[in-house]
């Protein structure tokens, strides 16, 4: 019988030659592959750069190009969708926390807390609200969940509160002190003390990668840019502003710019963060105070508190496009927006009374009596996976 089974050393040195024969015909040319179904050779793919590392430990951004893509209208964390929904008011002069249910616009409670409250601080972790009895020295906890108020921590000087976007350390703004004060965001024990130059450190908000973050000083119309792992003040200036008085700050949806209220300059400063240049004023009202980012990112709700007016920056357009002026006047001071985007919260410094305002026609809902002076309150729960402090700084 004839057989044309070919030897086995033969069959495999047969298949060698094949397959080199067919990796020989895609490697003519190594830097133009054959497309899939073209017939002809694909378009160079475009290397895109790899995006600088942030800080350890802090959660990736859920969009490389806004950094508040967390705060979509009624998106609640896990940790905070069974609280229940209150604004949280400090009354600086009165020494008391006022709680509104918005669905009512009623104060349903009034908390004895220290002397001089001036803003109330959603932790890191979301799960806690640290009152900030400026000079009382302490700060007085709340359980959002039941509306308890825990026993005081003593903490010197906390003006206002910050939280590294990793969750480590608290910040206090120690602005009388003169100092940023690290701390362990839970039992608040001093890490590490930062001396500063300037007066009045006051607010703060951290770029995108959260490697630092710039610090606005009202006593002495001056900022500062501070390296969050270092905890080492990086940079320092002057505004250019004679009697310049920086109050809030925060940082544009892309991370690119930083605008700085200014109460003095009737207006924010624009400035690049990586560069730290000399900013531009952008006039937006008399007593220029808080900044507050539309829940689709797109706007920023400015308080004018020496006019009783909030302007509306549009980011896109990079210009003021509206003006809505309370009516009967008042003087809109710091706050927040409702989880669903729908309203505008804002103490009424002066007038011992707080704004709920339609976000989207600027129409004064309604005008609740509170404690004396009002300042930093706490619209809670909001949207978000993580808060920065001051009265809620999400990402």
């Amino acid at each position: 019988m004839t057989t044309n089974r070919l030897p086995r050393k033969a069959t495999v040195l047969l298949a060698g030659l094949v397959l080199a024969a067919l990796a020989g015909c895609g490697a003519a040319d190594k830097g133009t592959p054959e497309a899939l179904g073209s017939g002809g050779p694909a378009k160079p793919v475009k290397a895109v750069p790899a995006a600088p590392p942030g800080l350890a430990g802090m959660p990736p951004l859920l969009a490389p190009d806004d950094v508040y893509a967390a705060d979509r209208p009624n998106k609640l964390s896990p940790v905070v969708k069974n609280f229940p929904s209150r604004v949280y008011v400090p009354n600086t002069s009165s020494n008391t926390v006022s709680v509104i249910d918005p669905a009512t616009y009623k104060v349903i409670e009034t908390i004895p807390v220290g002397i001089q409250p001036q803003h109330v601080v959603p932790s890191w972790d979301m799960k806690t609200l640290w009152v900030n009895n400026n000079r009382g020295h302490t700060l007085t906890p709340i359980d959002p969940a039941t509306g308890e108020a825990g026993k005081p921590v003593e903490v010197h000087d906390p003006y206002n509160l910050y939280f590294t976007p990793n969750g480590k350390y608290a910040i206090v703004m120690a602005s009388m002190d003169k100092e940023l004060v690290f701390r362990d965001p839970h039992t608040m024990d001093r890490v590490k003390t930062v001396p500063v130059t300037c007066f009045g450190v006051n607010h703060a908000d951290f770029s995108a990668d959260g490697r630092y973050f710039i610090v606005s000083c009202e006593f002495s119309g001056e900022l500062l840019k501070v390296d969050t792992e270092k905890m080492e003040v990086i940079g320092q200036q002057k505004l250019p502003f004679e009697g310049a008085m920086p109050q809030d700050v925060k940082v544009s949806p892309d991370g690119k710019t930083f605008y700085v209220a200014d109460m003095m300059a009737h207006g924010m400063w624009v400035l690049s963060g990586d560069a730290f240049d000399t900013p531009k004023l952008l006039p937006t009202g008399k007593g220029c105070h808080g900044l507050y980012v539309s829940r689709d990112s797109r706007e920023m709700y400015v308080s004018n508190r020496g006019e009783g007016s909030i302007s509306v920056f549009d980011f896109k357009q990079n210009r003021l496009t509206k003006k809505w002026d309370l009516p009967d006047g008042g003087s809109p001071d710091m706050g927040g927006v409702s989880a669903d985007g729908k309203v505008l919260w804002l103490s009424g410094r002066y007038n011992s009374e707080v704004y709920a305002i339609d976000t989207t026609n600027g129409e004064q809902l309604a005008r609740i009596p509170v404690g004396s002076g009002p300042h930093g309150l706490a619209v809670y729960p909001q949207p978000g996976r993580y808060s920065l402090g001051h009265t809620g700084i999400f990402r």
